[in-house]
């Protein structure tokens, strides 16, 4: 077994609960980590033998895309997708963080993380 990480992936969205949010925008960071088997792509050295980073990044990049309330929807539809659309993986992590969040006072960041395992 092994984990693939992607850390730091930045998006510019319109995401939140309040309607300028949704108008203005923001800045997000997602961290991807995915556990999968990678004793073959070790051996093979083959990217068809290992999950393609590439491919979850832009899962991630196409849900982020999309207007939502809650980062907790966020998060819990990246899982769906991953699961979804990426053969081999056994279980997932996603951090969902919006930055600057309007909280009345300065604050770096907010932040969901969820996990889900296959099964």
């Amino acid at each position: 077994m092994g984990l693939l990480q992607i850390e730091g992936m930045e998006f510019y969205s319109f995401h939140g609960h309040y309607p300028e949010e949704q108008i203005v925008g923001s800045r997000f960071i997602v961290d991807l980590t995915i556990e999968v088997d990678m004793n073959k792509a070790a051996i093979s050295d083959n990217l068809k033998d290992a999950v393609d980073y590439q491919r979850a990044y832009e899962i991630v990049r196409k849900q982020m895309d999309i207007k939502s309330y809650l980062l907790e929807n966020i998060a819990g539809r990246i899982l769906d997708a991953l699961f979804t659309e990426l053969d081999g993986v056994i279980s997932v992590t996603v951090k969902v963080s919006k930055l600057n969040p309007p909280l009345g006072g300065k604050t770096g960041a907010v932040s969901v993380v969820m996990s889900r395992r296959k099964g």
